[in-house]
């Protein structure tokens, strides 16, 4: 049994939530999210909760269940509180700046890097630290992840782009001989 699965998902007040067939279709204000279940399990919306049954006793409805009980509840988060990422700008030279769409990022290189800001990304720039917003859960996590592989943190300085939480491991460099 899924201990997921089996918690169902409250719905707050401002969110429209709809079952289509398959499809779980959420709303707030202009702001439409869908999830597609694709028949894998069942959904039902009484009481202002959402609640995820298994179509079958089989070990993949049972995962299937758990799955999209959780995409559901980060849709529902997303669209009220919304996911933020942090990342942390380390070097000499090395900063960062929003202009329009674009995110222009000098990281040591010959040249800077212009990142194009997806749509539903809010991206805002204090001093070192990259701060990304967004409704959804995944799209925010893969733009961070974009940005922190133009210069991925190295282990002996430190240099390079990181997650705010993120612990790099140092290393000793060379010594000299006695």
């Amino acid at each position: 049994m899924s201990r997921i699965g089996k918690q169902p998902v409250a719905i707050p007040s401002g969110i429209e939530v709809k079952v289509d067939g398959p499809k779980l279709i959420v709303k707030k204000g202009n702001i439409t999210k869908e999830l597609d279940t694709e028949g894998r399990v069942d959904i039902a919306v009484e009481d202002n909760m959402i609640k995820f049954m298994p179509k079958g006793e089989d070990r993949q409805s049972r995962a299937f269940w758990g799955t999209y009980r959780a995409l559901a509840n980060n849709i529902i988060e997303g669209l009220t509180k919304g996911f933020e990422k942090r990342l942390e700008i380390n070097g000499v030279g090395y900063r960062a700046a929003v202009s329009g769409k674009t995110l222009e990022l000098q990281l040591g290189f010959s040249h800077p890097i212009n990142f194009e800001i997806p749509e539903g990304i809010e991206i805002k720039v204090e001093k070192n630290i990259i701060i990304i917003k967004g409704a959804d859960k995944q799209q925010v996590g893969q733009v961070a992840a974009k940005i922190r592989s133009f210069r991925p943190p190295e282990p002996y300085k430190g240099k390079g782009v990181k997650y705010v939480d993120e612990v790099i491991i140092r290393k000793a460099g060379k010594t000299a001989k006695k």
